[in-house]
């Protein structure tokens, strides 16, 4: 029976709930034919002909105890194909033997394989739905549970074949085992003991295994948190490393299928051959046991076919109904997998989307834009209006939670506006194509992420497919200020980065965030978004990225988010939020002159350094 699993708040699922929970397993089992036909077509059939082995040894075993008996009590001649029947139910058993340890060999292709399909799967959609989802408590917890659900029902599809199997063996059987007597109790045993310490062996090479697959799987459970974490969602969608993410996952993933494969080809084979001497054994024993029977040393009494014909049907049957219960106990952890499959993205592009401008001639404009969040009442913006020229530099300004960082996202199309319109170029931008849209917008976000993974490809995730021109990352690097940190680095751009990995080092906040810049400066986006890039800079980092800024936004459109005043004085245009809504707009010397909302928080800021 399937290990129990509890339902919270319930000790055990009644029966009407297991059984309506069994309508999730036919979505599985089509999962697993699209992850492995081959490997299912194999499985069932191996478990067909393994169902139907017992029957066939039986009305095998019949003809001979109907031979031996006519022979003993009537003085017939023994048929002349006697001992061919003896010789094909030793074959018939063989083939048994050699059926189970293909149905493991079976099962252990197809679990990796389904483990592979499910979590790349669970991973490319994770990184299409929207970014408002993964700002919804309970779908974040129903993603999480599906993650888990996703690679822990392979439990599930080894009981269904079982159950296939059992079901099988029980119709078609006639007869069970022979009962024999206690000395060959004791002759079984012996002939075990040679599989039995093969499988010993083999378990103990296969705890070596996986623990040499322990760092690559811990970079797979990585990879699968990048390729659908809230924390990643954004610069995952924006530089487009879904493709990049999935790809990595699915070569370490073969790695290891390939490497599981290999010892479960040599158990198989290894498993084969101690079977067959333990089964050669065991049907010496049987030939010298009919041997005596056919001289009168036994009785048939020994070998009831009846009684073990009972046996096994009445063993079969009580195996189903166990099984039955165990897969419908385990079909209600399939709810959330499929409920979170089930959801889909509403920021898409149009069938008939439009390529992006290149080069941007009119530039960006918010029209009457208002943004709430799904689910709530309260509106972020409110009836937000600005243009964005091309070539013009605008900083956002305004205290936190001002919606500053929501006008980043949906001019980026990460959010769609709840009321209004944003266009490009006077075309809605809900009719680019969004892909093509990305790939014009550098963007490096206040929470950007820190990938555990070498200098060169941290930089790289800017613009995934230059990951392997080097003097271009490097090029990137120099302007964010980042060259002088990697060179100090023990391997330089082959160094990995953060403590997650054995030899990885950790960068300061500082450190990490010229890493994160480069990556926008790699991207050479006609629109570059900077939220708080400098927030973890110290103060000469800061002057020194700011001192070169014009340069690196010459021919750019750029959108820049900052606390600090020094900064956004440098912008051509500077809007200031406050309840949701542009309070004011002008260049820094103007908003000074006004003495409004911005000078006040200018005068309070620049007090503090007097």
């Amino acid at each position: 029976m399937i290990p129990d699993e509890r339902v919270p708040q319930q000790v055990q699922p009644r029966w009407s709930e297991r059984l309506k929970a069994l309508h999730n397993v036919p979505p599985l089992f089509r999962m697993v034919w699209e992850a492995a036909p081959g490997a299912v077509v194999a499985s069932l059939f191996l478990r067909l002909l393994a169902a139907l082995v017992p029957l066939a040894v039986l009305m095998v075993t019949r003809r001979i105890i109907d031979a031996i008996y006519l022979y003993t009590s009537h003085q017939n001649v023994l048929p002349w194909y006697f001992w061919w029947l003896v010789a094909l139910e030793f074959i018939l058993a063989g083939m048994g033997m050699i059926l189970g340890r293909l149905i493991g060999f079976s099962d252990t292709v197809l679990s990796g394989k389904y483990s592979r399909y499910i979590s790349i799967r669970l991973m490319k959609h994770s990184s299409r739905l929207d970014l408002t989802l993964y700002e919804d408590p309970s779908f974040y917890d129903t993603m999480e549970r599906a993650r888990v659900q996703g690679t822990d029902r392979i439990v599930l599809i080894e009981a269904a074949g079982r159950l296939f199997q059992q079901v099988i063996t029980a119709i078609s059987l006639a007869a069970g085992v022979f009962i024999f007597s206690p000395w060959l109790l004791a002759g079984l045993i012996v002939c075990v003991v040679p599989a039995f310490l093969g499988e010993i062996h083999f378990a103990f090479l296969g705890y070596s295994l996986n623990f040499t697959q322990t760092t690559a799987r811990r970079e797979m459970d990585y990879l699968r948190v990048l390729g659908g974490s809230k924390e990643s969602a954004k610069e995952l969608k924006l530089f487009g490393l879904g493709p990049f993410l999935t790809g990595r996952f699915a070569s370490l993933a073969d790695d290891l299928h390939t490497q599981n494969v290999g010892l479960a080809k040599r158990r198989l084979l290894a498993g084969v051959a101690l079977s067959l001497l333990g089964t050669l054994g065991y049907y010496g024993t049987y030939a010298f046991v009919i041997y005596r029977t056919v001289n009168g040393g036994l009785t048939l009494g020994t070998m009831t076919f009846l009684a073990g014909a009972i046996a096994g049907a009445s063993s079969n049957i009580q195996a189903v109904f166990s099984t039955f219960s165990g897969i419908a106990d385990q079909a209600l952890f399939l709810t959330d997998l499929l409920e979170f499959f089930r959801v889909q993205p509403k920021v898409v592009s149009k069938p008939d989307a439009l390529p992006a401008p290149r080069p941007i001639q009119q530039g960006f404009e918010f029209k009457n834009v208002s943004f709430a969040y799904p689910g709530s009442n309260r509106a972020v913006l409110k009836n937000i209006s600005f243009r964005l020229h091309p070539e013009e530099r605008i900083a956002l300004v305004g205290e936190n939670g001002q919606g500053k960082t929501t006008i980043v996202k949906l001019l980026t199309r990460l959010y769609d506006p709840t009321e209004g319109r944003i266009l490009l170029d006077g075309v809605d931008l809900r009719d680019y194509d969004l892909d093509d849209l990305w790939k014009e917008i550098g963007v490096i976000f206040q929470d950007f992420m820190k990938y555990e993974m070498k200098a060169s490809t941290n930089i790289a995730v800017g613009r995934i497919e230059q990951m392997h021109d080097l003097d271009t990352i490097r090029i990137a690097a120099l302007k964010s200020l980042a060259e002088p940190v990697i060179q100090k680095l023990p391997k330089a751009y082959d160094q990995v980065l953060g403590c997650r990995f054995e030899g990885g080092l950790d960068l300061s906040g500082g450190e990490w965030q010229k890493i994160a810049l480069a990556r926008a400066y790699l991207r050479d986006a006609q629109l570059l978004i900077l939220d708080e890039p400098t927030a973890a800079l110290d103060a000469r980092s800061e002057h020194q990225v700011f001192q070169r800024f014009a340069e690196l936004t010459e021919g750019k459109t750029a959108l820049l988010i900052s606390h600090r005043f020094s900064t956004v004085r440098m912008a051509d245009r500077i809007l200031v939020l406050e309840n949701g809504k542009i309070a004011e707009q002008g260049a820094h010397c103007q908003l000074i002159e006004r003495g409004g909302r911005y000078a006040e928080m200018f005068e309070l800021q620049a007090a503090s350094y007097r």
